[in-house]
């Protein structure tokens, strides 16, 4: 696991009065100084307060929660659940759960994932076993509360993870409830990488007192660049082939917002004999877990994804995530983009632009405080739509006033051209300087006074009428018979 070297630190793992058991395990991860994020957030978990941490994705949010965890769950009873940390999907569930493994490998702390998808049994059965640690996804937990599997009263410290994910989401009502079930805990954390209004209300609501830990802007990590691609939908697909034949790339991300779609372009990818994988709501849970090991092992280089893969799945060197279709909001995007340029390490994030997503574009570009570099491809790509004139700032095409907007320049009206009829009505060839035939030696096309043959007045005199045929009447019966 890479090493994340934060530049000059005022402190280090040895400094956060870890014991020694938590210690040895994040050595062996690799780790050697905490994050800005890590640094600031663990010494207030240790003190038990409630913490609200903001951070960008990929600077280590889930070490900052999990280590003061694991700290404080060895001292007390083992086997009730003491430690209940909610996720918004399977995926970050899974990965919070290996993470929770990893560090408590030296303690006799117990975890547990319960997600949808699978078979409730095997869960059950971990659970009955005694579990310390339980990271749960919010319907599936609430299941097994109601099913009496699982109990959740004795709670010491609740997290959520990515709560601004599962506001948009619509989990609300679902973390209300885990809320309620949970309320004799002593410490909360909310982490999330943007900070929705939703969150902000929930936050006043559930935290007592927190202590707020901000790394830096909400926005995507300064190590990874930005551009955008404008290209007509109909084109996007030649584009992204284009871009992958012929750019250097390690593994990437292709983000698409629809799970039809990811999953029609992984087939065309594969058709095209690249290594690829889908990751989409449809599948199966065990599919979908072998799409992340296999792009994360390298069996496959690229994995092409809804956004449910755009929060929290760690795969540290991923080189370019591609925007194939551009996200509803500018949180997707700093989520998607988070995907990349993880651990301090450098990344691309490339955007295909349709006219209509400029709106979008603008904020996007408002967050990230400077404007994003247009990238021109072969002609091809563009149809009939010309990225200069929508280029929103600094640009010398025209605007309406008051609007915002920039107006694409018509093209000059052709020159008229005086347009004479022969005397059969033929159209004036024009001369090489310009100049038609004269008027006096062209007259325009007379209207022949012949009537147009039809029916009734043809050259060879009217036209007979067929008699209508009529069916044969049925004979008459003699009055005799």
């Amino acid at each position: 696991m890479a090493q994340w070297s934060q530049g000059v630190q005022s402190l280090n793992f040895e400094q956060l009065n870890l014991s020694k058991r938590v210690l040895d395990a994040v050595r062996d991860t690799g780790y050697t100084t905490p994050t800005p994020i890590q640094e600031q957030a663990i010494p207030v978990a240790l003190e038990g307060r409630d913490l609200m941490g903001l951070a960008q994705t990929g600077t280590g949010k889930t070490a900052a929660f999990m280590l003061p965890i694991l700290e404080r769950l060895l001292t007390g009873p083992l086997g009730p659940v003491r430690a209940l940390i909610v996720a918004p999907t399977r995926e970050l569930a899974e990965q919070i759960y290996e993470t929770a493994v990893e560090f408590g490998k030296y303690t006799k702390i117990r975890s547990v994932a319960i997600y949808g998808g699978v078979n409730k049994n095997p869960q059950v059965k971990k659970l009955n076993r005694g579990a310390e640690i339980v990271v749960a996804c919010p319907g599936r937990l609430l299941d097994h509360v109601r099913d009496g599997s699982i109990d959740i009263s004795k709670v010491e410290v609740l997290v959520l993870d990515e709560a601004d994910t599962m506001c948009d989401m619509g989990f609300l009502p679902d973390i209300r409830r885990i809320l309620n079930l949970v309320q004799n805990r002593k410490q909360t954390m909310f982490f999330a990488a943007t900070m929705s209004d939703d969150i902000r209300y929930l936050s006043r609501d559930m935290l007592d007192d927190p202590a707020t830990v901000q790394i830096g802007i909400i926005a995507p990590a300064k190590t990874v660049s930005h551009a955008l691609f404008p290209v007509m939908e109909a084109l996007k697909k030649q584009l992204l082939m284009e871009i992958l034949d012929h750019t250097a790339t390690g593994r990437v991300m292709v983000f698409t917002r629809t799970k039809h779609r990811a999953r029609r372009l992984a087939g065309d990818l594969e058709n095209k004999k690249y290594r690829v994988a889908a990751l989409q709501g449809n599948m199966a849970q065990n599919k979908r877990q072998q799409s992340i090991n296999g792009f994360r092992n390298g069996k496959y280089d690229i994995l092409v994804a809804t956004d449910v893969a755009s929060r929290g799945i760690d795969v540290t060197d991923v080189s370019h995530v591609i925007n194939f279709d551009m996200p509803n909001t500018v949180d997707a995007y700093i989520h998607r983009i988070g995907r990349t340029g993880r651990a301090e390490n450098t990344g691309e994030a490339f955007t295909f632009m349709l006219p209509e997503d400029m709106t979008l574009v603008r904020r996007i570009e408002d967050v990230l405080g400077e404007q994003i570099e247009r990238r021109r491809q072969p002609d091809f790509a563009y149809g009939n739509f010309n990225p200069d004139v929508y280029t929103p700032r600094g640009g010398t095409k025209s605007r309406r006033r008051g609007s915002g907007r920039t107006q694409r320049q018509a093209p000059p009206p052709a020159p008229k051209q005086q347009v004479t009829r022969s005397r059969y009505g033929r159209q004036a060839q024009q001369e090489p300087d310009g100049a038609s035939t004269p008027r006096s030696e062209s007259r325009p096309a007379v209207k022949s006074t012949q009537p147009r043959p039809n029916n009734g007045n043809s050259p060879n005199g009217p036209r007979r009428r067929r008699p209508r045929r009529r069916r044969n009447p049925t004979p008459a019966t003699n009055a005799a018979d």
